[in-house]
């Protein structure tokens, strides 16, 4: 079983500044939850025990908020408020957390190169925490993990995106080899992958989601990978050298994929999540229709 997992929370978030500037871009709430604990809980659901979290300067909150606070906790349980003072103690016992500062920011590659003596030698899986991804049935993670329990070689999440949109993403080059009940969870055997390639350069559409499973043996082609784009040690070059000596998998994944990466589609996210929250979902959806129907005809009757 693989039980252990890797989180890059390093960058800068510049595409959400000015907030960034003072506030890790992984805290930044969906709905009422930083970012990274939905990351977090992900990892645990699909049997995750022990995550590294890899973070940089200005990150200290990321720390903090999943460490105890004796003093709010105290100050919840002097006013008898028992369902806040759960869910506080609840975020800091969800797995063995640990952290690990990247000192230069020189990519995801270089991030993930710091967990080498965490995972000891053993299979991980990595999750990016500038994505949601929600399984069908079970979590993202747990659908690589089982692959790679399968085939036992590394495994990447992939959704199909427009081509118009590959210039995006890490795209990966595969030929398929199965395909699950139903139709859906298509596993490929690797044969390359490029970073944001043009549309014209790219080999397909399937774009990796942001969740992985690697062997221990990403790092000695981690230490052998020169900078790439924007001068950084990029994982998706790391993973073309690794595919030519290695079999490497991806996995079309049963679910949805919400990406917050950038303002428009955090907003989208944040909606999407808050009218399926339990305790504001059926106000905010009732206001929701009543803006647009108002807004709609503000703009009709202007015209």
């Amino acid at each position: 079983m693989i039980k252990k997992a890797v989180i890059p929370a390093a960058g800068w978030g510049t595409r959400f500044l000015p907030i960034t500037k003072s506030q890790p871009k992984e805290m930044v709430p969906i709905v009422d939850t930083p970012v990274i604990q939905y990351v977090v809980e992900e990892a645990v659901a699909s049997g995750i025990t022990d995550i590294l979290i890899i973070i940089g300067k200005g990150k200290r909150a990321i720390e903090e908020h999943f460490d105890r606070s004796p003093l709010l906790e105290a100050a919840l349980a002097a006013k008898e408020r028992w369902d806040e003072l759960e869910k506080l103690k609840r975020i800091s016992n969800l797995a063995n957390i640990h952290f690990v500062w990247q000192r230069e920011m020189n990519g995801l590659g270089d991030a993930i190169r710091y967990a080498r003596d965490h995972v000891a030698g053993q299979p991980f899986a990595v999750l990016l925490g500038d994505t949601l991804v929600v399984g069908k049935e079970k979590p993202i993670t747990r659908q690589l993990i089982e692959v790679y329990d399968r085939y036992k070689g590394s495994v990447v999440a992939l959704e199909e995106v427009p081509y118009e949109k590959v210039n995006r993403y890490g795209i990966m080059d595969g030929k398929k080899l199965e395909t699950s009940a139903g139709g859906t969870g298509n596993v490929y055997l690797a044969r390359d992958f490029v970073e944001k390639p043009s549309q014209q350069e790219s080999p397909s559409n399937l774009a990796i989601a942001s969740r992985y499973v690697f062997t221990p043996e990403i790092f000695d082609y981690l230490d052998t990978t020169t900078p790439g784009k924007n001068n950084e040690i990029q994982l998706t070059d790391a993973m073309r050298q690794m595919v030519r000596t290695s079999a490497m998998y991806g996995l079309r994944f049963e679910g949805t994929r919400y990406d917050i990466g950038n303002k428009l589609d955090f907003i989208k996210t944040n909606l999407i999540y808050g009218i399926r929250h339990p305790e504001i979902g059926p106000q905010l959806k009732t206001w929701l229709r009543e803006f647009v129907q108002d807004d709609s005809g503000a703009k009709g009757a202007k015209e």
